[in-house]
């Protein structure tokens, strides 16, 4: 994952955005990681998975092995 400031990221936000689409990026306030932008497909993937394993644990049945 890459990083980049807050600052960079105000004053280059298309830059930004193209970094994420690649990959997701910590922006960083006071050198300290704070939040993650990522692409909505990768945002969009994430929540199928995790809304996935929530009906799984909810029926009580064990997930399959996902790789």
């Amino acid at each position: 994952m890459q990083s980049i400031s807050a600052r960079d990221a105000k004053n280059a936000f298309g830059r930004l955005i193209d970094m994420a689409r690649a990959e997701p990026v910590a922006i960083e306030k006071y050198g300290r990681s704070v939040v993650v932008v990522l692409a909505v497909e990768e945002f969009e993937r994430l929540t199928a998975k995790a809304k996935k394993q929530v009906a799984t644990a909810a029926s009580g049945r064990r997930p399959a092995h996902e790789g």
